[in-house]
């Protein structure tokens, strides 16, 4: 592949990111230094983030037929590099606490980041396909090589085995549909489906099955959810907050962009989903309702919020679009800040039980405040901008006539606020006189915190911002 001079801006926030990821494998065979490495990453992401204006200011661009640089792509590009830079952070912080830090995180840190970035900018099967490996390579060195939490090892094969046989599935999925179609662009397979008669061909539908299957394992919706609260518990909390905020919403901002508009109402692609959507909103405020682990909690909580944005994404058009692109934004945001503040209030030995957030409130009443924002986002509570996600899905669920997944919707958000104030009500409880989690939080992972309380309530307050960026994203796209 050859990059011209005009190509290369658009390029640079992926390139940078990967670079940052043999810069600090680099480090780490000529000096083991913990806060070196993060100081590396750290430089590394902001000057992929300084990148993002020039590679906008280019966009779009189709570089060759595997990767498409676009407002859409590029928005959640700046997204994922943002979120990783807050969890290097993080995890400086966190692992600092330990006698030996591993070097290796802000390795693969940025090398599950570069691999995030390609699914969301693929067009092409092959890209999507390497996307997937290397972020799900880099995600088992996270889970396997930094922590040292009770189960861990058991977890990590849990999601090795897993991500073994989603891929597999994956690529079956990809193989059946380029024997019935022919190719393996987004774009030429979307134009096939509008076009041909024999869309729910057999062989078609038993391909899009598979490739949801696929993909699924990795968006964590029911059934290909058991993994999720596994890795959570087991996972160091800035892990836990990688997964969820970087690996986990490429995936469903790559179904946002590239199956939008795949003719799916009425046939049986729609009902499968419809199905999904629906389970996964049931079973995950279910479940989180009877969590005794905080982290397990928050996984379930998880998979209900991909119930949510299911509902957007078939509600369709670009109301459902836009309804969805704010969703997981905001469910994004919300569960970093989450696992954020578990990272400065837990001990980090082990999983949090929810008995072991009695007092967070009394004891840490700053960072147990940002505890309680991210559960009231998380929760939809007014002048939070979970909230104003949760309306704009269910006006996109309602314009599109889709009422009994609305009433769903609604009814599984209720037994999802329940489980939240459950846990805020322990947090507030009296305590402990000594705190079991850290001594203090790091300045920089406190700003970190700041900022992200101050984007929760700021766009709950005035969401305009993101609305009208989210809107001048999808001009001429949808």
């Amino acid at each position: 592949m050859v990059v011209t001079a005009r190509e290369l801006p658009a390029l640079l926030p992926l390139l940078v990111v990967a670079l940052t990821a043999l810069a600090g494998a680099a480090m780490a065979a000529v000096r083991r230094s913990h806060t070196a490495a993060a100081l590396v990453a750290g430089a590394g992401l902001t000057a992929a983030l300084a990148c993002i204006p020039a590679a906008l200011r280019q966009a779009p661009q189709q570089l060759t037929p595997l990767l498409v640089i676009d407002p859409f792509g590029l928005f959640w590009t700046g997204l994922i590099i943002a979120a990783t830079l807050i969890v290097v952070v993080l995890a400086h912080g966190c692992f600092a606490r330990r006698p030996d830090p591993p070097v290796l995180v802000y390795t693969l840190l940025p090398a599950a980041a570069t691999g995030a970035i390609a699914i969301v900018c693929s067009s092409h099967f092959a890209s999507l396909l390497l996307g997937v490996a290397v972020s799900s390579v880099a995600s088992y060195g996270l889970m396997a090589g930094v922590t040292t939490r009770p189960g861990a090892r058991d977890a990590s094969v849990k999601y090795l085995v897993l991500a073994a046989a989603s891929t597999a599935v994956l690529v079956l999925g990809m193989a059946l549909i380029y024997a019935r179609l022919g190719t393996m662009e987004f774009g030429r397979m979307m134009a096939l489906f509008t076009s041909r008669a024999d869309f729910y061909d057999p062989m078609l539908l038993a391909g899009l099955a598979l490739l949801v299957a696929g993909l699924g394992f990795h968006a964590a919706f029911v059934p290909f959810h058991p993994w999720m609260p596994d890795v959570y518990e087991a996972a160091p909390a800035p892990v836990a907050a990688f997964i969820e905020t970087v690996s986990k919403s490429a995936v469903l901002a790559l179904l946002i962009r590239d199956f939008r508009q795949s003719p799916t109402e009425g046939g049986s692609v729609y009902l499968l989903f419809t199905i999904v959507a629906v389970a996964s909103l049931v079973l995950g405020n279910l479940l989180a309702l009877r969590q005794a682990s905080l982290e397990r909690l928050l996984g379930y909580a998880s998979i209900a919020h991909t119930g949510a944005l299911l509902v957007a994404f078939q509600a369709g058009g670009r109301a459902g679009a836009e309804a969805a692109t704010f969703y997981l934004t905001a469910s994004a945001v919300a569960m970093l800040g989450a696992f954020g503040s578990v990272t400065v209030l837990s001990s980090g030995d082990g999983p949090t039980r929810l008995e072991d957030c009695r007092g967070w409130l009394r004891r840490r009443p700053l960072a147990g405040g940002v505890m309680t924002v991210m559960l009231l986002s998380l929760a939809g509570i007014p002048l939070t901008v979970g909230f104003r996600g949760i309306w704009l899905v269910a006006g996109a669920a309602r314009s599109a006539g889709i009422l009994p997944l609305l009433m769903v919707l609604v009814a599984a958000s209720v037994v999802g606020l329940v489980a939240y104030l459950r846990v805020i009500l322990v947090m507030g409880r009296r305590g402990p006189a000594t705190p079991a989690g850290a001594a203090g939080a790091p300045a920089a992972g406190g700003l970190a915190l700041g900022l992200l309380t101050a984007l929760i309530l700021g766009l709950g307050v005035w969401p305009v911002p993101l609305v009208d960026a989210i809107h001048a994203i999808f001009n001429g796209f949808v």
